[in-house]
């Protein structure tokens, strides 16, 4: 197989990490004309890191869903780099569906029973594995010094929902079970995901509860979709010109969906599930991402049912900037941000 590939892509990565660098004034002149959209400024880091997106061919969203994948991994890689970390080990378990993937992550230094994240990654239920989130789930391990563990679910089409939720709640039903065994304390278990995987958290810590069973601990729920029955302004306004567009959400919901669907179910809308008694979390929303709106509301019903919650959103930021943690100062900063909240609420 040849190397000219990827030795093309690390170029280009390392490339773009370098202008990331630059000083800010100059970044803000690559940037451009100051971008504003509702009271907020896009933030010029997140503005040139959009008109580079465009040197990098073409969008997911307007190819194959096979070469979508790919593409979506490769830039994954580029935007986090090779982040250190202790040690990664895979493993397999069994899933409703048949061989369910985990891989977990033990930060350096870290010894003895310690706390852990169940992470679920992001991607619109058809896009993503554990190689697109490997080096933001290193990122947040190392920062918040807990074990990770992410969950390679299936994706659609070829598992429609609600396939990706009975996959998770197998694992987080498996990690509890086994967590001493694994150097985790079973009291101190969180689950976290972005987009989609926050999507998957939150239904998580609906549905433990309301079975009466082991529930997380804490909820990291980054830029969540929460909502498949009502289309927020947010979803509008956003729709193009900010990396997560409305093709890629249509592309993603016309394949997890099979049709028929009760859309108003939690299992696929957490906006309008039971959230009495569910972890303390930490919501992190985008200001220039569609999924504004219901990640908002999703915050204010955690609050208004009672639990804490400590919601913060990144003004100047688009939607993905959790898989940016080699790529700038903006976004990693960002993401410090949240492992910090995750350390906090499981401490």
């Amino acid at each position: 197989m040849s190397l000219v590939p990827q030795l093309i892509g690390a170029v280009r990565g390392a490339t773009a990490r370098s202008i990331m660098q630059l000083p800010r004034p100059v970044l803000t002149r690559l940037a451009g004309a100051p971008v504003v959209v509702n009271g907020r400024t896009l933030d010029p880091e997140m503005q040139l890191l959009l008109k580079l997106q465009h040197l990098e061919g073409p969008a997911a969203e307007s190819v194959s869903i096979s070469r979508g994948r790919r593409i979506i991994v490769s830039s994954s890689v580029l935007a986090g780099g090779r982040q250190p970390i202790g040690a990664v080990t895979d493993r397999t378990i069994d899933g409703p569906g048949g061989p369910l993937r985990l891989r977990f992550y033990t930060p350096r230094g870290l010894s003895g029973r310690s706390p852990a994240l169940l992470f679920f990654h992001g991607g619109g239920w058809i896009y993503g594995d554990l190689e697109s989130h490997d080096a933001t789930c290193r990122f947040l391990a190392e920062e918040a010094q807990v074990r990770v563990v992410a969950v390679d679910y299936r994706l659609a089409p070829e598992a429609p929902f609600p396939a990706a939720v009975d996959d998770v709640m197998a694992a987080w039903h498996w990690i509890a079970e086994h967590a001493q065994g694994l150097g985790i304390d079973p009291a101190r278990i969180a689950v976290g995901g972005d987009s989609a995987g926050g999507n998957l958290a939150a239904i998580v810590a609906q549905q433990t509860v309301q079975a009466g069973g082991p529930s997380p601990a804490f909820q990291l729920l980054i830029y969540p979709a929460t909502d498949f029955l009502e289309t927020a302004p947010s979803r509008t306004t956003y729709a193009d010109g900010f990396f997560l567009t409305k093709a890629f959400m249509d592309l993603a919901e016309e394949n997890y969906l099979v049709g028929g669907e009760d859309r108003s179910d939690p299992r696929l809308s957490p906006l309008y599930g039971d959230v009495t008694g569910v972890a303390p979390a930490y919501v992190v929303t985008a200001g220039f991402d569609p999924l504004l709106d219901e990640g908002n509301a999703y915050a204010d019903k955690l609050k208004a049912a009672g639990v804490r919650v400590e919601h913060v959103t990144e003004d100047g930021l688009i939607h993905g900037f959790i898989n940016m943690v080699a790529m700038g100062r903006t976004a990693p900063r960002a993401v410090r941000r949240a492992a910090a909240a995750l350390q906090r609420g499981l401490s």
